[in-house]
């Protein structure tokens, strides 16, 4: 129901800060000064949370006509009730640096520009008297505020961007990868499998009709066949990108050092021995992930990387501090690419609540006699 009635992206930074605003300008309308009385104070009160409203839905022309009307409430209320209440123009002031257009927010500055020389000029002779007072800093602050907003609101934008840009990229290779794959299966393996039912058919009627040599000559080419077609799949799978779990570490390094959050690594440097080139891959690419996670989501400001084997389990456990699993996300943030990687490698992995807040993603895969796979 809220969400009808606030706009659900300003929900969770500014709804607190807006009730609390709007209380003490309540306040101050209707019991500080209330030069008009109540009906005179009601109608400016009312003009005033009217426009605001508008202001918190429109970014267009909208948002800057009403916000022109707020300019004008409050000039009145600064020359008959008090000057302080020109500080509330700093609802409107961060709202028009949330406008698309430069030009809307260079002209909303000169409105509260003009609302301070107004409102001057209409207490004290002088539209310029404010610079004599400790009001002069609020105003320069005010006027600065759009700017501000803006830069905020186009660098936030711009990471959006560039986020979908690298989903895009990333969605793009693995599409590229995949029809690679499709294509080498269709070339070679599905040629040599094709030859081998229909070895394998003729195998079967020779022995029926009871020429063995002949049949057992037609199994030896199939066992053969077999082989070849191991040897393909090897062959792909080899030709796969290799990423290795070092080299995500290293760049993960890079990374959390850009982003403000403390890393430390923990454990041994080695992968065994026993792991393919494949399972690495997939262990490092579900690495990545978690890691990734922690930057864009969990809100953390420090990340521990613990690397060890004991009992036949490679394990690498992702601790952090951050806020936590929030709503949602056992099926979101790459989650469940990270088990669908891990488990085609015959590992596991495990998302759970930290102990002191934040989130544990233990990924482990088999090793050594455990392990099932080449």
């Amino acid at each position: 129901m809220i969400q009808k009635l606030y706009p659900k992206d300003q929900i969770e930074k500014y709804l607190l800060i807006d009730v609390v605003t709007i209380a003490i300008f309540t306040y101050l309308v209707f019991v500080k000064y209330n030069t008009f009385g109540f009906f005179g104070s009601f109608v400016l009160y009312a003009m005033f949370l009217g426009v605001f409203y508008v202001n918190l839905w429109y970014r267009d022309w909208r948002l800057l006509f009403s916000s022109f009307v707020a300019f004008g409430v409050l000039t009145v209320l600064g020359i008959f009730y008090h000057h302080g209440l020109l500080t509330f123009a700093f609802l409107q002031a961060d709202l028009l640096g949330r406008s698309r257009s430069k030009k809307m927010i260079g002209i909303g500055m000169l409105g509260i520009l003009a609302m301070y020389m107004t409102t001057y000029y209409g207490r004290e002779g002088h539209p310029f008297a404010f610079v004599y007072t400790a009001y002069l800093p609020v105003l320069i602050v005010m006027l600065l505020l759009p700017v501000i907003v803006y830069i905020r609101q186009q660098s936030l934008s711009l990471e959006h961007a560039l986020d979908e840009a690298h989903d895009k990229l990333e969605r793009y290779i693995q599409e590229e990868e995949r029809n690679r794959i499709a294509r080498d299966l269709h070339d070679t393996l599905g040629q040599t499998l094709t030859m081998i039912k229909m070895k394998s058919e003729l195998a079967m009627r020779l022995m029926d009709k009871q020429q063995s040599e002949l049949a057992k000559k037609e199994m030896k080419e199939v066992m053969d066949a077999s082989r070849f077609a191991l040897k393909q799949v090897r062959e792909m799978v080899s030709s796969m990108r290799y990423v290795s779990i070092a080299e995500e570490i290293r760049q993960a390094e890079e990374l959390f050092q850009m982003a403000g959050i403390k890393l430390v690594i923990r454990g041994m440097n080695e992968v065994p021995s026993s792991l393919s080139r494949v399972a690495e891959t997939m262990i490092a690419l579900s690495l990545r992930e978690a890691l990734t996670n922690v930057i864009k989501h969990s809100q953390a400001k420090n990340c521990a990387v613990e690397i060890l084997e004991r009992d036949g389990v490679y394990e690498i456990k992702v601790v952090d501090d951050g806020m936590g699993i929030g709503k949602g996300i056992e099926a979101g943030n790459g989650i469940e690419s990270i088990r669908e990687r891990m488990r085609l490698v015959q590992g596991s992995a495990v998302i759970t609540e930290s102990s002191g807040g934040g989130v544990t993603v233990t990924l482990s895969i088999p090793t050594g006699e455990r392990r099932n796979v080449p």
